[in-house]
């Protein structure tokens, strides 16, 4: 708001005329200056320029807030987003109804582990009718490793509601409903998100889709603090695209392997019972999430796949509502099914670690 244009604040046409004429053409060039500082440059009267910042201030400052209309209007954001139900029972209990509306959730597991077919089940929930337990909506699926899969979206859709998807003309309706976008780098992808605003005004979409976000970067030349300021402006921009439109905005992330300092690096992992932050060195995996810590602490939830004695789990490793919980898992036909709804709870780093 610093930066609203002098010329589009209601200002009286004198005033106004004489800050053009000075080249104050922003409400940051006019409240950066004192008053007697724009008395001496505009040649006015004292209460001209304590009308006219009065009139600036109000349009650019921020109403205050008190911290009861900040607590109702969560509860109501709460109630108008709420959680989307995934279908797994008990990892929708434990995250509270399944997948938030208007932050960001995060996949993040090796390569195969079963992210995209979490995602394409997901896709396919939001794009079902409501009393089916869909969203009835669009879903925008930005596939940037092209390993979305129609004949498999179509598979889980058979498997799963056989009653809407053995009807040619539904299933084809349901298809319709995700669009697919296939950015090849991340200036393309940049140059896109204004149209994904857009389009989640428009095409009544309902869920966003990111495979993967760590695809995209990885393919750059820029490395170190170039590339986390490169990926802070997308990290920004996505946040605003799910606060904005109150949908659920998941994202796929990568794993490397494990640094010397990545013992203690996030801030939200689980404490030993002495209050020390134990170091993930004695298990035995050596790897951890891709992207850095900037982008950990961006998602709001954080569900870790992985592989482990020949088991696959899904991990709560990071949510603000959920205990650090592990529940196994395998693919079937119809996409990911839990081998049990109660999940266990898992103590220390081990939650953040990530097996293969």
């Amino acid at each position: 708001m610093a930066n609203k244009l002098i010329s589009e604040i209601p200002l009286p046409k004198s005033i106004a005329n004489v800050f053009s004429a000075r080249n104050i053409s922003t409400a940051k060039d006019a409240l950066s200056l004192t008053e007697f500082e724009l008395m001496e440059l505009l040649d006015v009267e004292l209460t001209e320029v304590r009308s006219a910042l009065s009139q600036i201030s109000e349009v650019v400052a921020p109403p205050y807030q008190t911290a009861l209309s900040l607590m109702e209007q969560r509860f109501q954001n709460e109630h108008l987003g709420g959680h989307f139900p995934i279908g797994l029972k008990g990892l929708d209990a434990a995250l509270c109804g399944g997948i938030p509306f208007g932050v960001l959730t995060e996949l993040v597991g090796p390569a195969g582990i079963g992210k995209t077919q979490f995602c394409l089940k997901l896709s396919l929930l939001a794009s079902l009718p409501t009393n089916y337990g869909g969203l009835d909506g669009r879903v925008i699926y930005i596939d940037v490793e092209s390993k979305f899969s129609s004949r498999r979206l179509l598979e889980i859709g058979l498997r799963s509601f056989p009653e809407i998807f053995q009807m040619k003309e539904m299933a084809q309706e349901m298809a319709g409903r995700i669009l697919v976008l296939r950015p090849t780098s991340l200036a393309e992808f940049t140059q896109s998100l204004e149209q994904i605003k857009v389009s989640l005004l428009q095409n009544q979409v309902k869920m966003l889709v990111i495979d993967s976000m760590a695809a995209l970067v990885s393919g750059e030349h820029e490395q170190g603090a170039r590339r986390q300021q490169t990926l802070s402006w997308h990290i920004s921009f996505i946040k605003s695209l799910a606060e904005f439109s109150r949908i659920p905005v998941v994202v796929t992330n990568q794993v490397r392997s494990r640094n010397h300092d990545d013992a203690s690096r996030y801030s939200f992992q689980v404490q030993s019972r002495d209050g020390a932050i134990e170091t993930p060195m004695q298990y035995d995996s050596h790897l951890v999430a891709a992207l850095g810590i900037q982008w950990a602490h961006a998602v709001t939830t954080r569900l870790v796949l992985e592989a482990k004695s020949g088991e696959r789990f899904i991990k709560v490793a990071k949510s603000p509502i959920s205990p650090p919980l592990a529940f196994p898992f395998h693919i079937t036909s119809s996409g990911i099914s839990l081998l049990s709804d109660d999940g266990k709870e898992v103590m220390g780093p081990e939650i953040n670690a990530i097996h293969c």
